[in-house]
């Protein structure tokens, strides 16, 4: 337990920010569950709108340092190709 008075509100601002970290990054990766699951399906239309969505989530995250930017980037170019692969066939190999 926090002795003085400056630890005693540092504790409550930890507290704080762990809980609106854990609310954003379920947000987070709730937009990308989306995503994956619209790609999967049969419709472009929603797979391209969760997927606008989520790089905006994921826009955020890495502006508040949610995750690393480069993080960001990586899982926006990887949500990219899974659409891009989805409006082809499938290959014979």
């Amino acid at each position: 337990m926090p002795n003085t008075a400056n630890a005693k509100k540092a504790l409550r601002q930890s507290v704080k920010r762990r809980l609106l970290n854990r609310s954003n990054r379920s947000s987070l990766r709730t937009a990308l569950k989306k995503v994956r699951v619209a790609a999967a399906g049969e419709d472009k239309e929603v797979a391209e709108t969760a997927f606008r969505y989520a790089v905006k989530r994921l826009d955020q995250a890495a502006a508040k340092n949610l995750i690393h930017r480069n993080a960001a980037a990586r899982t926006k170019s990887r949500l990219s190709k899974l659409l891009l692969k989805m409006g082809q066939p499938a290959s014979a190999s």
